[in-house]
């Protein structure tokens, strides 16, 4: 499993990276497959509402739906590189991926231009508060923001960025985090002019970061998930049981979901995460009539 998107409570949309999307209506309590029938390596989903979305991947793929992903079909952007990550404002879209590039919408999806980055290295992570104030990080410490929607991108040199960063995630025009490698965490308190490090209780390879309905702060790492109970102030390494190679984290509702290689995990009560036993992907692939997906590393 790669990524996830959930456009309400109960209508979630989960991505295989061999171009399968797992659908739920009801919460997660049954799920149905749909294959895309598309071989590229898949990267990112996002759902505008319950029926449009799209999903990115390598060589510039970008597939969009409008019925609930029934059906897709290819969008030409006007790049083959990577793309990695995908975020949405309303109808305003960025999408970022290898060699630096950034890519803009202005309409759903329907039409993209790219954007002047100013970079070469690749963007993992792509992060955006409204429609004018985001953010992009990636490989080797890049950090790029924008103030006015990616018209310009500005590169953010700091010393304490000192490996690659996966991903990024602002609460409100100041305050923002990122992690990476090595058990990297960054905080900054100006909109990502500066970042300072925080004390990690891992080395391991931050994958995601996120923030629950309760204000409670999370990252996923291969072994498992840190927590934050002072609004990101400081860390600590959460009891989990299993090896899940989690590699995001997904808002839905109040609550998160852990997405990991082969498996969901939800949030309970704010506090203990179970797997989600309703989700199994091998028997939902097959009965779509696809090939069941590899249990790769989802990176």
């Amino acid at each position: 499993m790669r990524d996830g998107s959930a456009p309400s409570p109960s209508v979630v949309y989960l991505l295989c990276e061999q171009g399968f999307v797992f659908t739920t209506t009801d919460a997660g309590a049954t799920w149905t497959a749909r294959d895309t029938g598309v071989a590229e390596r898949m990267r990112g989903v996002i759902f505008l509402d319950d029926k449009r979305g799209l999903i990115i991947g390598d060589h510039g793929l970008v597939l969009a739906t409008d019925d609930g992903g029934r059906k897709w079909q290819p969008r030409d952007v006007g790049t083959k590189e990577n793309l990695m990550d995908i975020a949405f404002v309303g109808e305003s879209g960025w999408v970022v991926g290898y060699q630096g590039v950034v890519l803009h919408t202005a309409d759903g999806g329907k039409t993209w231009n790219q954007q002047a980055a100013g970079v070469t290295q690749t963007l993992e992570s792509v992060f955006f508060l409204d429609k004018d104030h985001g953010w992009a990080a990636g490989w080797a410490g890049t950090i790029l923001r924008t103030s006015n929607g990616g018209e310009k991108w500005e590169l953010t040199p700091n010393a304490a960025v000192q490996w690659s960063v996966t991903a990024i995630y602002f609460h409100d025009a100041s305050n923002g985090w990122l992690v990476g490698f090595n058990g990297q965490i960054l905080h900054s308190t100006d909109g990502g002019a500066t970042w300072k490090v925080q004390d990690s209780p891992v080395k391991s390879w931050l994958t995601s970061l996120a923030f629950d309905g309760s204000g409670k702060g999370w990252i996923t790492f291969d072994d498992g998930l840190l927590a934050s109970q002072d609004g990101g102030a400081t860390w600590k390494r959460v009891p989990f049981e299993g090896r899940y190679f989690l590699a995001k984290l997904l808002r839905v509702g109040p609550a998160l979901w852990a997405i990991g290689q082969s498996v969901v995990m939800q949030q309970k009560d704010g506090q203990t995460w179970k797997r989600i036993e309703s989700l199994n992907l091998r028997n939902a692939a097959a009965d779509s009539g696809g090939t069941p997906p590899a249990a790769n590393n989802p990176r």
